[in-house]
């Protein structure tokens, strides 16, 4: 729970506020960034939300903060429409899950929706195990697969496991086997998954990242590979590569032939385009990443 007597000196006077146990993960501020801000190594409240949208986005953000480090005044606000509007739809078949995870850094984790003629649903990577997720999930058809990009962003992914018996897809190199993933990947080798699935390997952040490929359209990228808004362009992290930066530049070029015109992080900001905006994009993170 988030404490007043920890609220950071930067917070704006009201009704929310963030408190010091925040972790900078940004995912206030991709929800709500009406009222959330970046102002340094933590986020802090820039604008109290005023409008019945702002104030849901506000509220969002509380429901999906890894740390709980959001609070706001006690009984004015029904927190359950925060909790309500996870998984969020963003397109199509498509949600993002809220409830981020701590043990993940507050990655984002999402949820492709299709009939089990289809494969069933799909959990890319995991969010917090919170009893209201899961419910949610499970009205909306529960988790075939699970398909985890890479070891960092796994987190309650066991119980997710148990709860809906799904199939999980893990490359060997990011320690599937200990983890006793069903489905073992291995090598570098794009895996067709099934009629709309595959799964690329990409190491680089780890080595044994990963990303997914959905219908032509969407790209499920982790750690790989996310949007920038102050380069306006997409872009990886080298200050969070932890295996390899020559590898995570090489592997990098193994997307650009693909369709797709959506980027779905787990870190960085989600971006949609055209898909020959994203190629351009693409191209020109290939470019910035290789050596002078």
């Amino acid at each position: 729970m988030s404490d007043i007597r920890q609220c950071l000196p930067e917070n704006v006077a009201g009704d929310f506020y963030v408190d010091a146990s925040c972790i900078d993960c940004d995912a206030c501020r991709q929800i709500a960034p009406a009222t959330f801000r970046d102002h340094g190594d933590q986020s802090s409240v820039h604008a109290q939300p005023q409008t019945e949208d702002e104030i849901r986005r506000a509220l969002m953000a509380l429901v999906a903060c890894p740390t709980s480090s959001i609070g706001t005044a006690r009984g004015k606000y029904d927190t359950r429409i925060g909790v309500e509007a996870f998984p969020q739809l963003l397109a199509e078949n498509v949600y993002f899950c809220g409830f981020t995870s701590e043990a993940s850094f507050g990655a984002w984790s999402y949820l492709i929706v299709r009939p089990e003629a289809a494969g069933g649903n799909v959990l890319v990577d995991s969010p917090r195990f919170a009893s209201r997720l899961v419910k949610k999930i499970e009205a909306l058809g529960g988790v075939r697969t699970m398909f985890l990009t890479h070891k960092d962003d796994i987190a309650d992914h066991e119980k997710f496991a148990r709860r809906f018996n799904c199939r999980r897809i893990m490359h060997a190199d990011d320690g599937a086997r200990r983890l006793g993933v069903e489905h073992i990947i291995e090598g570098e080798a794009t895996v067709t998954l099934d009629d709309e699935l595959t799964a690329i390997p990409v190491p680089g952040h780890t080595r044994g990242h990963m990303v997914l490929h959905y219908r032509d359209k969407f790209l499920f990228t982790g750690d790989h590979l996310a949007w920038s808004p102050t380069r306006e362009t997409l872009t990886a992290f080298r200050s969070a590569c932890w295996y390899s930066w020559p590898e995570q530049t090489r592997s990098m070029a193994k997307l650009l032939p693909l369709n797709f015109e959506w980027v779905l992080p787990g870190h960085g900001r989600i971006h949609q385009d055209t898909a020959a905006g994203m190629g351009e994009h693409l191209m020109r993170c290939v470019e910035w990443m290789k050596p002078v």
